[in-house]
């Protein structure tokens, strides 16, 4: 019971210094250090796999495609958004269609 709620007691400090944190970062810099920390969302991705291929239970795989499905999708969108963002820093391709060639 004792290890339930120093869990919790954890998760809500976490959840808490992660909205201050964020909180705190200036809207120029939010992008740029979000896409930067897309390997964190890799090493969620691979702790939800290791969490399903440990499951038991049903409930337990349910959860743990839930949390692989939601980690992949989490990983991916966060490299979309770094390809968007560096797409506006490139030079040269203003007018062009992708694929065309000059």
């Amino acid at each position: 019971m004792v290890e339930g709620f120093t869990a919790l007691y954890i998760f809500m400090l976490s959840a808490f210094t992660g909205y201050e944190v964020i909180s705190r970062v200036p809207v120029i810099l939010h992008t740029p250090l979000m896409s930067g920390s897309n390997f964190v969302h890799g090493i969620v991705l691979v702790g939800a796999m290791i969490a399903l291929g440990h499951a038991d239970g049903t409930l337990e795989l349910v959860i743990g495609f839930f949390a692989v499905a939601l980690a992949a999708g989490n990983a991916v969108g966060g490299y979309v958004a770094t390809v968007r963002m560096l797409e506006m820093f490139q030079t040269g391709n203003k007018g062009k269609a992708q694929g065309e060639t000059a």
